[in-house]
């Protein structure tokens, strides 16, 4: 067994991305093939946050390895609530389990918990830092429509506490991919992930504060939610609730080929009249996260396969 960790975006090199869009596009194809590749393997999962897509897809995607999972459930009826640290949480759970899936509200929860177990950790999302397991669906979902180079894409709403845009912006600097990153000045991108970008020598980084002007260019749209839940006041939140908002009249300008993603869940980001159109590629990217997440515990897994570096400290 592989005794790795999935903890942040910036492990992945492009071949190691290329390794793994092409796996998740073989099981796509043929889920029966990998169908008892697992078995006896147990996944234990620990969401300290609320989640559908992650957690159920990663729960999906074991049991269709031939897997099966052990849930440390909701937090009010586990040993959390007692006081248990997080470190004796996931040193207790990994002697039940063979790799752990840790999904918790601290920036840096999931590369502190990696270092007290021996099993594979991955990193469900930490808090407004990384989701490396949603920008590998995003990065599937990407290619399947769009394609990965000669890419321009906008990234439009919560930058400053969106853990997915932050995985999703440091992965696409692997290929030729210009980035828009569109949001009110109070939910910029923080300047530490700007540096960063322009540091990997990004072919297009460019801030805006309105949709209007880049929308004919773009590839893609990838839209967020305003998360209520990050923000220490709510006067804040108010401000900008509601803010960007992608209906059939705002797409008159946009590319007919535009393809429209979202991690979910949306609130009112993007009207429901946009689902039956051509653009809307949400729930097939929802949809993806099975392929993509068996494709990658597999490879966590398997003695013969690596994928990523180790996680910057």
């Amino acid at each position: 067994m592989r005794h790795d960790h999935l903890i942040t975006s910036k492990q992945f090199s492009r071949a190691d991305i290329e390794t793994i869009l092409d796996y998740a596009a073989e099981i796509d194809d043929d889920p029966s093939a990998v169908a008892d590749r697992h078995a006896g393997t147990l996944l234990g999962l620990l969401f300290f946050e609320p989640s559908t897509r992650t957690k159920m897809s990663f729960e999906t995607a074991m049991k269709r390895l031939g897997g099966d999972v052990v849930d440390m459930g909701s937090i009010e009826s586990s040993s959390v609530k007692k006081g248990e640290t997080l470190a004796d949480t996931v040193r207790v759970i990994e002697g039940y389990a063979d790799a752990l899936v840790l999904r918790h509200p601290k920036e840096g929860a999931a590369t502190m918990a990696s270092e007290f177990v021996d099993v594979p950790l991955v990193n469900a999302g930490d808090g407004a830092g990384q989701h490396p397991t949603q920008t590998m669906l995003d990065l599937y979902t990407i290619r399947e429509n769009a394609g990965l180079d000669d890419l321009t894409i906008g990234i439009m709403g919560d930058l400053k506490y969106g853990r997915t845009v932050h995985s999703l912006a440091y992965a696409l600097t692997n290929f030729d991919a210009h980035q828009h990153f569109i949001s009110p000045e109070s939910l910029q991108l923080p300047r530490e992930v700007v540096y960063d970008l322009h540091q990997q020598d990004a072919p297009g980084i460019r801030e805006h504060d309105s949709l209007e002007e880049i929308l004919p260019s773009l590839d893609v749209l990838y839209v967020t939610r305003i998360q209520r839940e990050r923000f220490p006041d709510e006067n804040e939140y108010q401000k900008v609730a509601g803010e960007y908002q992608i209906d059939a009249e705002t797409l008159e300008a946009a590319s007919d080929d535009l393809t429209i993603m979202h991690p979910l869940p949306r609130v009112d980001e993007i009207a429901p009249e946009i689902d039956a159109t051509e653009h809307a590629a949400y729930f097939e990217q929802a949809h993806n996260g099975v392929p993509v997440r068996m494709a990658l515990l597999d490879l966590l897994l398997s003695d013969d396969k690596a994928i990523g570096g180790e996680a910057d400290e």
